[in-house]
């Protein structure tokens, strides 16, 4: 055996060359936990589905914005292919780093925090294992799906210099920006939830950095910061690193460098400093944040007017005690609304979502006093009010939140082992359902009221009349509702936590991208609806079959396979009508008729398969 050994070590050493040193040292400092994630990868169907999942996104964004460039003008020379690939660099860079970025930081946050939610990690605390392996270790596992789903998109964005009007410079900045910056983001979502104890905190917390993080970017574009260039915003802001590398004539670099492009290297080195200062940070605190202090043992105290009894020499104290509180007919509800369910520093997140509300309340406050817009022309066609353009982060956000918190109040009931003991109870399934939708928008009840707060100064400013007002408050409110019963319906059907908080935020996070994609490539080539829905159908079936893999493979209804092939359809006819104008009520009803089926579709089975859905008759493979 140890000659076997020595002669595999010995052939990949010479397979590798002179790389076999640094690739056996950073493999050894990675750790045990590194290793059995990149050994146990590979044997994972669902690691080469998402990979070509992602692909297929990317192939269809190309097909339909070449389609749609076919049908505009006829494409005769050179020139017409050139304008082509700097549309389709434009298109997929911005869009491969927003979907990579988020992903990277959800798998970080979600590596950890299974360990957390599993009790495991203090099991890994206790081992012979250093604390930078641990750390590194859950890293790396993070950035491996990440990773290589960079990486096999990588000959598909190194073939757009074929086309003109992009240089291979452009392309390997991009690439090198978008790397470092997955690495930085991976970071940080382990750091957080090494951090924090409960995993809706976790995430919640990543994705509010995340969001600031790009609003600073888009302060600095906008000038608001005094005694800091808007060139800046190039090296801090991920977004804006890769839309400055994109564009034919970047920006002019903010300290001069002697190689390659300025503001792409200058980004490169601050999202490695970033990530290099989260992992020592990480490693710093990694025993003193754990075991939370949530989990430690407190000393109970003494009543302080106790009645001392001796008996021989043993002194006997009464505890100290309070009357019981009164709890509701509907118990879950009274949990989720009377008491800390998820820990009391969700109070910290309410205030960072606040204050990312009030960045949008000022920006608004400024649009609305002299009509002038944040961002640059080049960076968002002017065919988008600037309202819009500000309030749809915020809606987003909010979105995001509420979904995180609905799937989360599922998992932890799962993984804290108190679900099958409600299944035993007599709760019934509808009480169960109405508590955790009820409970969920009241512990989030900011991401609720704020959004619509926000559209009444709107209202307010004469930005938006009372019709519209109405329309937007009404398909928010339908919207919450969706967004909460999406995570309550994945936290059902999967067993597997990190699986239900996946697929539930990974479906809202590509609804609203694709959403996103499918309105920048309109107003580039805007046109009527005939002409747009042949290019589009790819993107609306392919849309259509990933919902039904997500919703209803594994608690299939009629209804939910109609909602799956008809939401995308309904959104992009939505999202046609908002882009041709004075038509809001078509886009109201479409929007509420659809979401609110889409509601419903999950709400009955729910209710009719109550102890089904919960993963009583679970696949084996969920867990692996």
């Amino acid at each position: 055996m140890a000659i076997e050994s020595k002669g595999h070590e010995s052939y990949t050493r010479t397979s590798l060359g002179g790389f076999a040193v640094p690739f056996f040292l950073c493999y050894s400092m990675l750790g045990p936990i590194f290793q059995r994630e990149l050994s146990t990868l590979p044997r994972r169907p669902k690691h080469y589905v998402a990979r070509v999942v992602f692909l297929v996104m990317l192939f269809a964004i190309i097909c339909t914005t070449w389609l749609l460039l076919a049908g505009v003008q006829p494409v005769q020379n050179a020139g017409d292919l050139a304008r082509f690939g700097v549309l389709i660099f434009q298109l997929l860079a911005p869009f491969q780093m927003i979907v990579l970025l988020f992903m990277a930081a959800l798998a970080g946050c979600s590596a950890v925090s299974y360990e957390k939610d599993k009790q495991t990690l203090t099991l890994l605390l206790m081992t012979s294992l250093s604390d930078s392996q641990v750390v590194l270790g859950k890293i790396g596992a993070g950035l491996l799906w990440t990773m290589n789903a960079f990486l096999s998109s990588a000959p598909i964005v190194f073939l757009m210099p074929l086309l003109g009007g992009v240089s291979i410079e452009q392309v390997i900045a991009c690439t090198l920006v978008t790397a470092c910056t997955l690495i930085a983001s991976c970071s940080l979502g382990a750091t957080v939830a090494f951090w924090r104890e409960k995993t809706f905190q976790a995430i919640a917390v990543t994705v509010l950095i995340i969001a600031l993080w790009l609003a600073l970017g888009e302060l600095v574009v906008a000038g608001w910061i005094p005694g800091v260039s808007p060139s800046v915003a190039a090296v801090i802001s991920p977004l804006r690193a890769v839309w400055d590398i994109s564009q034919p004539i970047p920006q002019p670099s903010v300290f001069p460098v002697p190689f390659g492009s300025g503001n792409a290297v200058l980004a490169c080195i601050f999202m490695g400093w970033l990530a290099i200062s989260l992992m020592l940070i990480s490693i710093r605190q990694l025993r003193v944040w754990n075991p939370s202090r949530e989990r430690r043992n407190v000393a109970a105290e003494w009543e302080s007017d106790t009645e001392v009894a001796v008996e021989g020499e043993r002194v006997v104290k009464s505890w100290k005690s309070r009357e019981p509180r009164a709890m509701w007919n509907n118990p879950i509800l009274w949990r989720e609304m009377c008491t800390w369910a998820y820990g009391r520093k969700v109070l910290f997140i309410r205030i960072a979502y606040l204050l990312f509300a009030g960045l949008i309340a000022i920006g608004l406050q400024q649009t609305l006093s002299t009509g002038a817009a944040l961002t640059d022309a080049g960076f968002q066609e002017q065919l988008v009010p600037t309202s819009v353009a500000l309030l749809a982060p915020c809606f987003v956000l909010s979105l995001i939140m509420i979904n995180a918190l609905a799937v989360n109040s599922i998992t932890n009931e799962r993984d804290g082992g108190s679900l099958d003991l409600l299944l035993v109870t007599e709760i019934t399934p509808a009480s169960f359902l109405v508590g955790k939708i009820a409970g969920v928008l009241y512990v989030a009840k900011e991401m609720v009221i704020v959004p619509l707060l926000l559209c009444f100064y709107l209202w307010w400013g004469s930005g938006l009349t009372t019709e519209n007002l109405i329309f937007t408050c009404i398909c928010l409110l339908v919207m919450d509702v969706f967004v909460a019963m999406l995570g309550i319906h994945c936290g059902m059907i999967y067993y597997q936590s990190r699986l239900a908080i996946g697929t539930s935020l990974g479906t809202v996070f590509f609804l609203f991208l694709g959403v996103a994609t499918c309105m920048m490539i309109m107003l580039m080539f805007r046109g009527s609806f005939g002409r747009q829905l042949a290019p589009f159908l790819m993107i609306i079936l392919g849309g259509g079959t990933g919902l039904y893999v997500a919703l209803g493979n594994r608690n299939p209804s009629p209804a939910i396979t109609v909602t799956a092939f008809l939401l995308p359809f309904l959104t992009f006819f939505a999202i046609t009508s908002f882009i041709l104008r004075d038509q809001e009520l078509t886009v109201f009803s479409t929007i509420t008729i659809s979401y609110a089926f889409a509601t419903a579709a999950m709400l009955v089975p729910a209710l009719s398969e109550f102890e089904f859905a919960f993963g009583r008759g679970r696949l084996a493979e969920e867990e692996s």
